[in-house]
């Protein structure tokens, strides 16, 4: 097997005998799809991240932020790996391989492709409630005891920005890092039964688990398969709803501390101190992701410089999106005791990272940084493509031949987007204006005009000549311009990003969604016990006491 090395030409060709082994050992590695995101989610292999090549320039530093870091490109073996690398090298790795044969290659070498995003931790839901029994309730028992009044409180473990979306009546907003931390004001007694929810199945059920592992008094179980059950119910959803749980009082905050501490210590989790972190952060070939746990206001208003925001529930739900480096470290900072320490917890039971606590001891007049988290975006190709104000685009649309492409997501695109804009995926964008007409005039666009900037700046090193919009669809919302809906002007199909089945707005085919969608997911645990080198471990978890009132055992 050979290995890229800084002094290497072209990447190293890794069979898939050579990438199981490296999967098997404990060095740093990250295995990434270059492929568009929707195509990932037909198939790709489990312990890979998604990292779409026109999306690098400002994916990579996230996703894995050492140079010398060991990356493993997959493709379809159509070249697209290969001009990842290339741009890669530019981008200062110097450690790059390609998978031989790509997906194809893997597949005949007799390895599973698994579907769906985030598999690994939704996989890792499913073996909670599998080897745990993590006890549920079904939508039908759970829409008759709140009918009759039952004592019981239903939490919604998903972010705000989801709850806002639609929940189930009477539920709190409470997600997955908040629920330790919170549940003591909204669950105060322990005769009260606490149902805990999400969309589908994951969250509800380490959502329920979180508080069995850290043993509040009260009953505890997931409402079996989310609010998908709940519409295949009949059921309504509330729409628009802002209700989060209380911040904790002092008496429930010791209460809570003291169970997070616990639940972090059986799972393994230890603490660094200054020196310790400094320590870490110093030493050569090792990957440390720092992360901020809190809710997103709490790290808005003040946050130690240079930690990222991943707010616990998510971090837990979408690893792969915050981490892609298997066996790096990740710190996590701990202002209250509670939040950083459970999903820490779970994090070292997830498998794959070394992780810690970073107790964060503020001194007076400690700097701290405030707003987002800032995009740290690579760039390969020096020169900007000439950018267009949102005013003056939208006159030389009235004027004609200028063709406005949205390139970021068809799903935000369907839901609104440039009156007169046509959305291609980025994949698709060099085929689509090689058909243009020479005199068109091109602007691209996405959200925030950063993915936009980025492909244009290529587009424009190979000799195309594009205009990118100023400050993106954001730009173009605020100042107040035509916009439109629906997705006629889609011409890529699926293939840009995944389509989970709340987009879908017939009843009769989202509902066919739920279930297919519903079944994959149960079906993991037998898809997992078939992959040796994943590292799940249960050390931190505990299994459900039964009750005599309970509701239904899984």
């Amino acid at each position: 097997m050979t290995q890229a090395s800084p002094s290497s030409s072209s990447p190293a060709v890794l069979t898939p005998k050579d990438l199981l082994g490296l999967l098997g050992a404990a060095d740093e590695l990250a295995v990434l799809d270059v492929r568009p995101h929707g195509v990932y989610a037909r198939g790709h292999l489990l312990l890979s991240a998604s990292a779409s090549y026109w999306s690098l320039e400002l994916e990579i530093d996230r996703l894995a932020p050492r140079r010398d870091t060991q990356l493993v490109l997959v493709d379809d073996d159509d070249g697209l790996a290969g001009r990842a690398a290339r741009k890669l090298a530019v981008l200062g790795y110097t450690r790059v391989a390609l998978l031989q044969g790509g997906i194809a290659g893997w597949q005949a070498a007799g390895q599973q492709l698994f579907s769906g995003t985030n598999v690994l931790s939704k996989a890792f839901g499913e073996v909670l409630e599998h080897e745990l029994g993590t006890p549920w309730i079904d939508a039908a028992d759970l829409k008759q005891r709140l009918r009759r009044g039952d004592k019981l409180v239903v939490v919604d473990s998903r972010t705000p920005e989801e709850f806002a979306n639609f929940s189930i009546p009477g539920a709190y907003s409470l997600p997955g890092a908040e629920l330790v931390y919170r549940i003591g004001e909204v669950a105060p007694d322990p005769d009260t039964l606490v149902v805990v929810n999400c969309a589908g199945r994951t969250r509800s059920i380490v959502g329920a688990q979180t508080l069995i592992n850290a043993g509040i008094p009260n009953e505890v179980v997931s409402l079996r398969d989310g609010t998908m059950a709940w519409l295949l119910n009949g059921d309504t959803l509330d729409h628009g709803k802002i209700r989060p749980a209380p911040a904790p009082s002092a008496r429930t905050l010791a209460e809570a501390r003291a169970r997070a501490e616990r639940v972090a210590s059986r799972a393994g989790v230890d603490r660094l101190d200054d020196a310790g972190l400094q320590r870490l952060l110093s030493q050569p070939g090792r990957t440390v992701y720092r992360f901020d746990v809190r809710d997103r206001q709490e790290y808005l208003a003040g946050h130690l410089p240079g930690w990222r925001w991943a707010p616990g529930g998510q971090l837990v739900q979408a690893t792969d999106e915050y981490a892609a480096t298997r066996g790096a470290h990740i710190v996590l900072a701990d202002w209250d005791g509670v939040r950083a320490l459970t999903t820490a917890a779970w994090l070292a039971q997830l498998g794959a990272f070394q992780v810690h606590i970073y107790p964060v001891t503020l001194r007076p007049g400690a700097a701290l940084e405030t707003g987002e988290e800032p995009v740290r975006v690579l760039r390969a190709h020096v020169e900007d493509a000439p950018a267009v104000a949102p005013t003056e685009l939208a006159r030389w649309l009235e004027e004609g031949d200028t063709a406005v492409f949205d390139i970021e997501n068809s799903v935000a695109y369907a839901r609104r987007h440039i009156a007169g804009a046509r959305f291609v995926g980025a994949h698709a964008l060099e085929r689509t204006l090689a058909a243009l007409p020479a005199a068109t005039r091109v602007v691209l666009t996405s959200a925030d005009g950063l993915l936009a900037h980025s492909v244009a700046r290529e587009l424009q090193s190979e000799g195309r000549a594009v205009h990118t919009l100023r400050g993106g669809n954001r730009a173009w919302f605020d100042a107040g311009l035509e916009t439109g809906a629906g997705r006629e002007g889609i011409e890529t199909g699926e293939e840009d990003t995944w389509y989970g089945p709340y987009v879908y707005r017939d009843l009769a085919e989202r509902d066919a969604k739920f279930r297919a969608y519903l079944d994959w997911e149960i079906g993991l645990v037998a898809q997992l016990e078939r992959e040796p080198r994943v590292g799940i471990n249960l050390k931190g978890s505990l299994r459900a006491e039964p009750r005599q009132s309970g509701a239904s055992a899984s």
